[in-house]
Formats: structure tokens, sequence, C-alpha cells
């Protein structure tokens, strides 16, 4: 069976210069790359042989790459734009040499929106990407605020979807909930928390009826959304329509949204999901390399869902949205 993962990135030596480290990151990428048995930095260092042959070990058909968290976000435009342009032009390269095997999601520097917006028309029209990923906020603010709204409009013409990645919480929200407890800040549970509220950030602006083909990817299973949308729906659908949105909370998330199971490897979670959104909007990621391949191979091909289900989330949904 043919299998698309759709969360998968890489970095560059611009990336290793630009992006520093600290206690609590240092930590995790040592710990969690013990855990995992891979070499989590130096993996997202590698898009040669040894990343295919850890997807060939995984039976992964094709890997869709992104520029890595926090990508050009964490920079003003002086750094994103060079930032976003090298770590496109290294992806095209690679996909030019393995066009069986990778696909890209562009890299943007959305402290410059309008520089954005063009060089996701750049991506798509020359280099053949299919779509972008945005980590999360753009040094504290978010892509509700209308300056960013040109890059959606771009994504709505080119008709590809917006990947929102987690990031680490804006500063100010570290301090409230995550000083001394640094550790679930990240993947355990901040950055699920920070995403869904970037998600209804843009969902409550009014962006959605701006721009009603926009098509927003989240990962790790909608980051709780799908568990809690219908409780979100029927205490917020009144103050919906009291901003002037055209549709409930609830439609917009079965209209607009689209989910991956990168990294949440639960039954029962994946069942939720399937029922609260419908199997068409679930694609197949791995988030490699901050999760193992096999992992997420094994969690596909063993869960209790039909093999037609099955399908759907490993290749059909992802051929269908991102025209691969």
């Amino acid at each position: 069976m043919r299998t698309i993962a759709i969360e998968e990135h890489f970095i560059t030596p611009m990336y290793h210069d630009k992006v520093g480290a600290n206690e609590y990151r240092n930590f995790y990428l040592s710990s969690r790359s013990e855990q995992l048995g891979h070499d989590i930095y130096s993996q997202n260092m590698n898009i040669g042989d040894e990343r295919l042959a850890y997807m060939d070990a995984a039976g992964i058909s094709m890997q869709v790459l992104s520029f890595g968290s926090p990508g050009p976000q964490a920079f003003e435009a002086d750094v994103a734009v060079p930032m976003s342009i090298d770590a496109n032009d290294r992806l095209h390269a690679l996909v030019q040499q393995h066009p069986t095997r990778y696909a890209g999601f562009a890299a943007l520097p959305t402290d410059a929106p309008e520089i954005a917006a063009d060089e996701l028309e750049r991506c798509v029209r020359k280099l053949g990407f299919c779509g972008t990923m945005i980590h999360g906020h753009t040094r504290g603010s978010f892509l509700d605020e209308k300056r960013y709204w040109p890059i959606f409009e771009r994504a709505e013409a080119l008709d590809v979807p917006i990947y929102l990645h987690p990031t680490l919480p804006p500063p100010d929200a570290m301090k409230a909930y995550f000083t001394g407890y640094e550790e679930f800040a990240r993947a355990g549970w901040g950055f699920g928390v920070d995403t869904s509220i970037h998600f209804l950030r843009i969902m409550f602006s009014g962006l959605l009826d701006a721009y009603p083909n926009t098509k927003i990817i989240l990962g790790h299973l909608g980051e709780c959304l799908p568990f809690a949308m219908h409780r979100l729906n029927d205490h917020t659908y009144r103050a919906a329509a009291r901003r002037g949105l055209k549709k409930t909370p609830l439609e917009y998330i079965r209209d607009n949204l689209w989910v991956t199971t990168s990294g949440n490897w639960y039954e029962p979670a994946l069942v939720c999901t399937m029922m609260a959104m419908g199997v068409d909007k679930i694609l197949f990621a791995a988030d490699w390399p901050y999760e193992a391949n096999r992992t997420a191979t094994e969690f596909l091909h063993k869960v209790s869902i039909s093999d037609g289900d099955r399908a759907k989330i490993a290749h059909a949904n992802a051929e269908r949205l991102l025209r691969l």
C-alpha cells in the first residue's frame, strides 16, 4: 500500500547558524533521541540516502518535506526572507533528485507577508510544491492579524493548503503557564494548546469568510479540536454570529480543516477523530525525526479500521488534497 507522510522535517546550515539552543530544548532533543534510537538533530540535517533507508525500512513511499520549527517565523524579514528562499531552493533540488520519494511544503517569511505570498506562488508554480507549512506565531503575532491575510488570499488562489504547525507558545504564555514546568510546554502539551488556539483565532477573525476555500491542516489529530469541537460549538456559536461570521464554528471545522496522524499513536483518539470529522479529512504523517517512522506505519497497519479507510488515510486523501 502506498504510504505518504506529510509532516516530515528537515533543517539547513542557515537554521543551524540562526536557531539558538537552550537547556530545555537540549534536554528534549537528547532525551527524545535516546528514546527513539536515532539522533533527531542529525536526522533533521540528513536529506540523503540515510533518510531514504529509514523510509524504506518503515514502508513509507513518500515524504512531503517541510522546513523545521521554528522556521522563518522566529525571525524578522532580513533573516526570514533569505532563510526561506534558501530552504525552498534546497528542498526543490532534493525533490528533483527523488521526484517519486519527496514533495515539498514551502517555507515562508511571514514577517514580510507580501513577500511571503509571492514566495508561496514561486514555490507552487515554479518549484512544484504542494502548499506551505507555517510554524505558529511570528514572534508573538498570530495569523488572524489582517497584515497576514495576503498569504491566505494567495494560498486560496493557488488552491493549496496551509499546514499550521506548532512552535513554542509566545513569551507571555510561556511565563504565565509554563514557568517552572517547561517540560510540558513542547510536544507533550503546550504545542497543541497554542496551535489549536491559533486556529480558533483565525476562524473567529472572519478570515474564513473572506477566503472561504482556505484549506488548513493541523497535525497530531487536530491538536485536540476533534475531541472538543461539539462543546466548542455549543458554547460559542452565538458569539460567532454576534461577530458577523457566516457559519458556526462546527461548520468551519468541517469545511476548512484537515488533520494528520503525526505523533498521535492512540487508537481511541483516531476513532474519535474519524467519528467527529470523517475519514476523508485525515491524512497520514509520522513527524520524522521527532517520531519514529516505524512506529507510525505500525500504528497505521494495526489500528482497527477498514482497509478502505486505511488506504484513504495512508495515501488517497493526500493524493487528492495535495494533488500528488
